[in-house]
C-alpha cells in the first residue's frame, strides 16, 4: 500500500501545532492527543520493512506500533501473549509447538488475521536472516503448517524449550503475499500509518484493535541521532518523550517541574567486543588484562553519572536466572603481568571504535583507553558515523563498542554465541559450551534449565570476549502530562500504546 509522503515543511508546521493534540484546545479529551515521540534514528537509515535489517530504534517503535506480533515481554522480562494466545509443546521432545492465535485480530483494511498471515510472515523474516542476525534461525519452518485458521504448529531444528522468547517483540505480522516491502502495508497494531518520510511518521489510532484504544489519537514519531537534541526537544515543548537521553539531561531535569525523568533498570549496556579469533585478543590472558585494567566503578560514575551499576561482564544481569556475582575488581599489577605472561610487556597498541549513536558510547571509550593506559596498553579511538556505524564497524572490526539494551541472553546466544551463530562477533566457538546450551534448552523444567543458563553466562564472563564493565539504566524524558511509559527491559520499550497523554 503506498502512502504520501510528508515534505519537509509539513512536518516542521506539524512540530509546532500538535503540542496539544494537533492544535486543538487544552480542554479536549484526552482520547484526541497526540503523543510525539522523538526516537534514536537517523534518517538515511530509514526503512519501511519490519523484517530485514532495522538500524533506528524510531523504525522499530514505528513497527511494534503498526504491526501486530506474537508475543512480547513485560516490565520483568517475562514473556506474555499478544497475538499468540498460547504456545504448547505438541509433545515431549520441545521441538514441535502449537501456537493458538487470537481470534478477534484484523487489519486495517478490515481483513483477518490468520494463521496463513503468521506463517508467511514467519518465512519472511527467516528468508531475511542475513539481513536480521538470525532472527528466526532456531526455527524450521519448511517442517511448520498451519492447521486452522487460527493455530499453526512450528518446529524447531532441536527442542527449544524458551519458543515464547523467540517469537517475541520482533514477530511483525503482514498478510500473506505483502513479498515487496519497499512501501509500508496494511498491519493489525494499535495505530495505523497516515503519513510519513524519512524524519516522521505521523500515525493515527486503530480504533478496532483486539487491545483496546490507545488513550491517544495520534502518535508521531520523529527520528533524531543525537540524545542532546531529543532531551531538549522534550525541555521546548516540542515533543512530549525523548528516548534514550543522556544521564546529563536526567541530571539537568530532575528538578523539573515541566519534565519527567523516566528510568529504565538497567537498560543501556556497552560492552567492548574483542574479537577471539584477532591478535592480541587470541590470548586469554590479554583479554583477562583488559578486564582487569578497567575502574568500573569510575566509568559508572562517569558514563552513566551514577544513574547504574557496575558489572561482573555478565552479559544481561536483569535475567531471572543471571548470576548474582560481584563486580570485577580494578588489578592494575596483575593486568600488568598477565600482558608480560602473553609476550605484550610494553607494545600492545590498539584501536578501539566508537559511536555516538547512544549517549554515553564516546565517552566509554574515551575514559576505557584512559584506564587501559594505565596498564600498559595504548588505545586509539575512531568514532564512526551512526548511520554507518552500524554497518560497517558491528561485527567487522575486532574492538569495538556494542549497544545491547537488555537483550534476553538466550536469543543473544543463539545469535552471537554458538559456533555457528548468524552474528557471532566474538568469535566465541566451545563445543562443550554450545552442547550445554543445548541441553539447557531441551530441559523443560524451568529451575533446572535456568541454572545451566546462569552457568552458561558466568563461562562467558570468565572466558569470552565480551567486557560489560556496568550497566546502566535506560533514561528517557517525558513532559509532564505523560503517564504508563514502558520500563521494562528489551524491546519491552517499544510497546508505546498503554502511554496516557494529558496537554
Amino acid at each position: 500500500m503506498r502512502r504520501r509522503s510528508l515534505a519537509a515543511g509539513a512536518l516542521v508546521a506539524l512540530l509546532a501545532v500538535t503540542a496539544c493534540g494537533g492544535g486543538e484546545s487544552e480542554t479536549a479529551s484526552a482520547s484526541d492527543t497526540t503523543l510525539r515521540y522523538a526516537a534514536v534514528g537517523a534518517p538515511a537509515a530509514t526503512t519501511n520493512d519490519p523484517h530485514g535489517r532495522v538500524g533506528n530504534e524510531s523504525d522499530y517503535m514505528r513497527f511494534a506500533m503498526l504491526y501486530d506480533v506474537l508475543t512480547v515481554t513485560d516490565e520483568d522480562g517475562r514473556v506474555q501473549p499478544r497475538l499468540a494466545r498460547t504456545w504448547e509443546a505438541s509433545g515431549g521432545e520441545l521441538d514441535r509447538w502449537t501456537i493458538t492465535l487470537r481470534d478477534d485480530a484484523i487489519f486495517s483494511d478490515g481483513e483477518p488475521v490468520t494463521a496463513d498471515d503468521v506463517l508467511f510472515s514467519l518465512n519472511r523474516i527467516q528468508g531475511k536472516g542475513a539481513e536480521n542476525n538470525g532472527r528466526l534461525s532456531v526455527f524450521d519452518l519448511e517442517s511448520s503448517s498451519v492447521v486452522d485458521e487460527h493455530t499453526l504448529e512450528l518446529a524447531t531444528h532441536q527442542p527449544y524449550a524458551e519458543v515464547g522468547n523467540a517469537l517475541a517483540s520482533l514477530t511483525f505480522v503482514v498478510p500473506d503475499g505483502s513479498d515487496d516491502i519497499t512501501e509500508p502495508v496494511v498491519g493489525s497494531g494499535p495505530f495505523q500509518l497516515q503519513e510519513h518520510d524519512d524524519t516522521t511518521a505521523v500515525l493515527t489510532r486503530n480504533d478496532d484493535w483486539w487491545g483496546g484504544a490507545a488513550d491517544y489519537r495520534t502518535l508521531q514519531i520523529s527520528a533524531m541521532p543525537d540524545p542532546a537534541t531529543r532531551a531538549e526537544a522534550v525541555a521546548a515543548g516540542q515533543a512530549d518523550v525523548g528516548g534514550s537521553v543522556s544521564p546529563t539531561s536526567a541530571q539537568q531535569y530532575e528538578e523539573s517541574d515541566a519534565v519527567q525523568v523516566v528510568t529504565r533498570p538497567a537498560g543501556v549496556n556497552y560492552p567492548l567486543v574483542m574479537d577471539l579469533d584477532t591478535e592480541p585478543f587470541d590470548d586469554p590472558n590479554v583479554r583477562e588484562a583488559i578486564k582487569l585494567a578497567l575502574d568500573r566503578e569510575q566509568l559508572v560514575e562517569t558514563v552513566f553519572l551514577g544513574y547504574g551499576e557496575a558489572g561482573a561482564d555478565i552479559l544481561n544481569p536483569q535475567e531471572p536466572f543471571a548470576s548474582d556475582r560481584a563486580p570485577v575488581e580494578r588489578d592494575l599489577d596483575r593486568a600488568r603481568e598477565l600482558l608480560e605472561d602473553a609476550g605484550h610487556a610494553d607494545d600492545v597498541e590498539l584501536t578501539l571504535h566508537a559511536t555516538n549513536s547512544y549517549p554515553g558510547m564516546e565517552e566509554t571509550a574515551a575514559l576505557a583507553a584512559e584506564q587501559l593506559a594505565e596498564a600498559g596498553i595504548k588505545v586509539e579511538i575512531e568514532v564512526g558515523a551512526p548511520d554507518t556505524y552500524w554497518s560497517e564497524v558491528w561485527n567487522v572490526e575486532p574492538f569495538y563498542l556494542n549497544s545491547l539494551g537488555g537483550n534476553g541472553f538466550v536469543d543473544y546466544a543463539r545469535m552471537a554465541l554458538l559456533s555457528d551463530g548468524p552474528v557471532n562477533e566474538t568469535a566465541w566457538d566451545v563445543p562443550e559450551w554450545d552442547a550445554d546450551f543445548a541441553d539447557a534448552l531441551a530441559t523443560a523444567d524451568e529451575g533446572d534449565r535456568h541454572a545451566v543458563l546462569a552457568d552458561l553466562q558466568e563461562r562467558v564472563a570468565d572466558d569470552g570476549g565480551y567486557v560489560v564493565w556496568g550497566t546502566g539504566d535506560g533514561i528517557d524524558l517525558a513532559g509532564s502530562g505523560v503517564s504508563g511509559l514502558p520500563t521494562g527491559p528489551g524491546f519491552h520499550r517499544l510497546f508505546i500504546e498503554q502511554v496516557r497523554v494529558a496537554h
